[in-house]
């Protein structure tokens, strides 16, 4: 088989993966956050959607509310103001939508296949844990997989310089709309966007200082073999983590749309599935920027003591347990663990949103441009600080990381098998509301002279 048509099979391969996750997620993260919503706010959550199946009703959990939506979203009228330019207004929802998903592109869901590999020893073969997969030179060989859908040298500059076009999009929007309240959600959308994403940008220069490469792919095995980002840069983390949560426009940063002074902001007039759009393209934001945090702090698609060749448990540079898997394996757990990471992260913004409140606009602003952007710049001079003095001191900053990592890494793999056991626990945990509410209904269903003492007590 021809190189060529290898690589254009994979890369059809990877495009199914990411749009079927990125499709889905919009859906799945309305579920999600009505049911988390409804969780912390001690209520009931989505059951108003149901089939009938023999005479009963089957909620299925509420993922029937999600497609419900999309059906009345569809069959909604499309309404246009009459005075609005139709063609901006028609094309501000699809320059939202599109940034988001074509990001996807390049973030990495697993180290790189090695087929030739495969090819030589078998399915069930593994390769080293050190070096590269041979390059296709030719013909018979067969052409390494990356585990992005483009995998490009300046990863993280095409990330923001595409993320930009989100400011367009609700500009386009505000401006198009013939609305006073829809251009002044255009004016917050377009200020905050760009406040926010100087701050994001200069947030992330510290770590692309500690790993040397803009390559998300290589940042990603970096910390594969070092220490997770998130230990390597604490700052940064919680600074970029912040201006991507405004990025994305939502509670406490949701003031392009901000209900109680500006109706709707730049979505007042949009209707229809071209509301559904920005819908869409706003949980599309949360899950890109999920899968950057992902990408840059928490290790991407690595798992501690997961390497190419296997398992290998080490502590202080001594390894301890070493366990080999096949090729085919570590790259599916690998891919496994990169979206359930983004799952999770998705699962952690939704509960930020529902815990903070609104900012004031002046307080918006001030935060992003008083205190984040200051913050970025002291974090850079910290880490070059900190680059230098090491190199003076002829510690290696990799090796200093090997061995912190191998210490919080057993941390890390504990924390990842507990917390999942953790949240399933508190799903599965009735709320305290229907425990009042079934103790209401069997009271009074009870006989009056079967009612408790102190039923009867004022």
């Amino acid at each position: 088989m021809r190189p060529e048509f290898v690589s254009l099979i994979a890369s059809i391969v990877k495009i199914a993966i990411v749009l079927g996750f990125a499709l889905q997620a919009a859906a799945l993260l309305t579920w999600l956050e009505r049911r988390q919503s409804a969780m912390m706010q001690d209520r009931l959550g989505p059951h108003r959607a149901d089939i009938k199946v023999g005479g009963k009703k089957f909620t299925l959990a509420g993922l029937l509310h999600p497609i419900a939506d999309s059906i009345k979203l569809i069959w909604k009228q499309d309404f246009v103001p009459p005075n609005a330019d139709k063609l901006l207004h028609g094309l501000a929802p699809i320059l939202s939508l599109f940034p988001p998903l074509v990001l996807m592109g390049v973030i990495p869901m697993a180290d790189t296949l090695c087929l030739q590999s495969i090819h030589e020893r078998g399915w069930f073969a593994e390769v080293p844990r050190y070096g590269t997969c041979a390059a296709a030179s030719t013909i018979k060989m067969l052409p390494p997989i990356s585990g992005q859908i483009v995998d490009i040298n300046v990863g993280i500059l095409y990330v923001f310089g595409l993320a930009g076009m989100g400011i367009v999009g609700a500009t386009l929007a505000g401006w198009s709309s013939d609305n006073k309240f829809s251009l002044l959600g255009g004016l917050r959308a377009a200020s905050q966007l760009v406040s926010y994403e100087v701050a994001m940008g200069l947030s992330i220069v510290g770590c692309m200082m500690v790993y040397g490469t803009l390559r998300l792919d290589e940042a990603a095995r970096w910390q594969g073999e070092n220490v997770w980002g998130i230990f390597a840069q604490p700052f940064g983390f919680l600074l970029f983590l912040t201006a991507a949560i405004a990025e994305t426009k939502r509670t406490p940063f949701d003031l392009p749309e901000g209900e109680s002074e500006i109706v709707a902001g730049y979505l007042v007039e949009y209707s229809g599935f071209k509301f559904g759009m920005f819908y869409t393209g706003e949980y599309l934001e949360l899950a890109v920027s999920s899968a950057l945090i992902v990408a840059l702090y928490l290790g991407g698609f690595n798992v501690p003591f997961l390497h190419r060749d296997g398992i290998t448990l080490s502590l202080g540079g001594d390894v301890l347990w070493h366990k080999g898997l096949p090729h085919l394996v570590v790259i599916l757990i690998q891919v496994l663990t990169f979206f359930g990471k983004v799952s999770l992260l998705c699962w952690w913004q939704i509960f930020i949103r529902w815990t903070l409140p609104r900012f004031r606009y002046d307080q918006l602003m001030k935060l992003g441009w008083r205190m984040l952007l200051p913050a970025c710049l002291v974090n850079i001079f910290l880490t070059g600080i900190a680059l230098l003095a090491f190199d003076r001191a002829g510690v290696g900053i990799h090796e200093t990381f090997q061995s912190l990592g191998d210490v919080l890494n057993w941390f890390v793999l504990l924390f990842m098998l507990l917390f999942p056991l953790w949240i399933g626990f508190g799903l599965l945990t009735p709320s305290r509301f229907l425990s009042r509410r079934d103790e209401v209904r069997a009271r009074r269903s009870l006989p009056a002279a079967a009612e408790p003492a102190e039923a009867h007590v004022h």
